[in-house]
């Protein structure tokens, strides 16, 4: 997962915790240029984008989001 966001957001400060210890139920925080300027639904569709496969095949049952730009 972590490969991933950093491939997504190559200048990204990306915060990954397992919120359950099950290692299905995650929190990721990411911080990127990214996101400046849009709005928050469309932060949250670049980081479900990059997260589409783990997503599809359940690797991930659950999934926060909070994203911020670096502006």
């Amino acid at each position: 997962m972590r490969t991933l966001l950093q491939q997504a957001f190559p200048d990204g400060a990306v915060e990954i915790v397992d919120r359950t210890g099950g290692g299905d139920h995650f929190h990721v925080t990411i911080a990127s240029n990214a996101f400046d300027g849009l709005p928050l639904v469309e932060q949250h569709r670049l980081v479900n984008q990059a997260l589409a496969a783990p997503l599809a095949d359940g690797t991930i049952h659950e999934l926060r989001i909070t994203t911020k730009g670096t502006r």
